[in-house]
């Protein structure tokens, strides 16, 4: 089959590589149909590469068809149409009980001290062949995939993998009042997507911050108040000038560790990089800094007593946090991987009928080929021809 695989920083590649098979009785073969670069990806192609090795296969978004189940996976046929999450879990562990999946003790990579295995995403995630593929290898297949109507396009369900689920946890996490306010830092796929469902669920005053023309556009297009960030420069001033001097009562950071304006963070990013990879892997685990624009701003943005959400990826160790700040204000913070499953049941149906109430039919800026992967990852990292979202179809 053909897959995308990581060959080092900015360099990914469709190669051929072995069909995948049923290997323990909790596997599914799932042929994708559809799949897509997701940000958190970009920070492979840029940052994470140190936890990788050439060949690995990139990839969590897929969606696509049944062709193969294990003896203990009773609720998948094959011709099932599914949407596979991000997230491997069991479904039946404490932490899975607990719906916090992205903890799962039957996939969590204690090796390296980390929570559930995720597909595609270094070896500190498990190392689990990813979805940008034409054949999806999908462990714990009695729990993980959704199983979706035949009908409607793909890319009205293929968001359930991560997108629609991560920028809802986002806004849970956020703790809007009813009829309050969010400011949306970034506005990529997961800050889209947080604004239009913080919108939905009831947020009076939802401003949506980035500094790129077409995600503006695109945010206003779903009723956010957009601030351009090129045009206010001291943006928690004028946050707080809009909502009677305190700010909003939550911000979500949709941004994460490659916020741009943060100079050291840059640096030390970039010299890790340059180091040979078991070297960069210890230094980026041990030492890393993540740049951490978007956080600071975040913290100065909201109102005292109000809360972070961030679903921005971080992945700094040693990185520097105004603890002083963030208890004077009395800011709670929340965070962490999507637990994709316990937010199925409030999503589906928003994706499912006709209405298509988050607009998740306007969110992919192109659809391409698998096998200009390459060419989709470089316009995706660059921003470059109006890109926002893109799918891969194999």
């Amino acid at each position: 089959m053909k897959a995308v695989t990581y060959h080092g920083k900015r360099d990914v590649r469709v190669q051929e590589v072995p069909d995948p098979r049923v290997r323990e009785p909790t596997d599914a073969v799932i042929r994708v149909t559809s799949t897509a670069i997701c940000g958190s990806d970009l920070h492979l192609y840029e940052v994470l590469g140190s936890f990788m090795d050439p060949g690995d296969i990139l990839g969590h978004e897929p969606i696509g068809i049944v062709e193969d189940v294990g003896s203990a996976v009773p609720n998948l046929a094959k011709g099932d149409r599914v949407v596979v999450p991000f997230t491997i879990s069991c479904g039946h562990c404490w932490y899975c009980d607990q719906k916090l999946y992205t903890q799962c003790e039957t996939t969590q990579v204690r090796e390296h001290g980390k929570g559930a295995a995720l597909f595609g995403y270094t070896k500190l995630y498990g190392q689990v062949p990813g979805g940008q593929a034409e054949l999806l290898r999908v462990p714990q297949a009695h729990f993980g995939p959704v199983k979706v109507p035949d009908g409607p396009p793909d890319e009205r369900f293929l968001y359930l993998s991560d997108v629609v689920p991560t920028a809802w946890q986002a806004v849970e996490y956020a703790g809007i009042p009813q009829g309050g306010s969010v400011t949306v830092l970034g506005l990529g796929p997961i800050g889209q997507l947080s604004a239009r469902i913080a919108r939905f669920r009831g947020a009076g005053t939802v401003l949506g911050v980035d500094l790129v023309d077409e995600r503006l556009e695109m945010a206003r297009r779903h009723g956010v108040d957009t601030i351009d960030l090129r045009e206010h420069k001291h943006l928690a001033d004028y946050v707080r000038d809009r909502t009677d001097g305190r700010g909003t009562d939550s911000v979500i950071d949709a941004v994460g560790m490659e916020a741009h304006g943060a100079p050291f963070g840059t640096l030390v990013q970039q010299f890790a990089s340059l180091l040979p990879s078991p070297v960069a892997a210890k230094v980026t685990e041990k030492a890393g800094v993540d740049r951490l624009s978007a956080l600071h701003l975040a913290i100065d943005i909201v109102r005292r007593g109000g809360t972070i959400s961030l679903s921005g990826v971080y992945g700094g160790m040693v990185d520097p946090m105004p603890m002083m700040t963030l208890f004077d204000k009395q800011i709670q913070l929340r965070m962490g991987q999507a637990n994709v499953k316990a937010w199925i049941d409030d999503v589906l149906p928003l994706v499912t009928g006709e209405a298509d109430p988050l607009g998740v039919e306007d969110l992919a800026t192109h659809r391409l080929p698998l096998d200009e992967a390459a060419h989709g990852y470089e316009i995706f990292q660059k921003k470059q021809d109006r890109a926002i979202k893109v799918l891969l179809q194999p």
